[in-house]
């Protein structure tokens, strides 16, 4: 079984559902094995707490692991941001908080857009 943690990036106006959308198209859309597990969101610290956030994770039925702005920058990621570092105190928060919560483990789905939030998947190790 493999088990993946969805990192999520998403503006002050996103709700649960935009990130329910995007978590669902990235799930699909990534050709995952059937026995593919979601294990966690990752997220901005600050950003861990907000509505949006718990209430998508609550639909999943997964934990919320929220991540400095120092530990996202220290993760090397192929799609830095200029826009998201000036924001945020780090050029990636999606790939790079789906890589700490899948503990170090590589990416698999790279970040995509979609009505104001941002998904990335990685497999976690074991």
């Amino acid at each position: 079984m493999a088990d993946i943690c969805v990192g999520i990036g998403f503006r002050a106006g996103a709700g649960s559902e935009d990130l329910l959308a995007a978590v669902r198209h990235l799930l699909t859309s990534a050709n995952l094995d059937s026995d593919t597990t979601l294990c966690c969101f990752g997220t901005l610290a600050r950003k861990a707490s907000e509505p949006a956030v718990l209430g998508a994770a609550s639909v999943w039925g997964v934990p919320v692991l929220g991540f400095g702005a120092g530990e996202l920058a220290a993760v090397t990621v192929p799609n830095p941001s200029n826009r998201v570092y000036s924001e945020t105190g780090s050029s990636s928060v999606a790939e790079a908080a789906a890589v700490l919560g899948a503990g170090g483990g590589p990416l698999i789905v790279t970040k995509s857009s979609e009505n104001g939030v941002v998904v990335a998947a990685a497999r976690k190790v074991s």
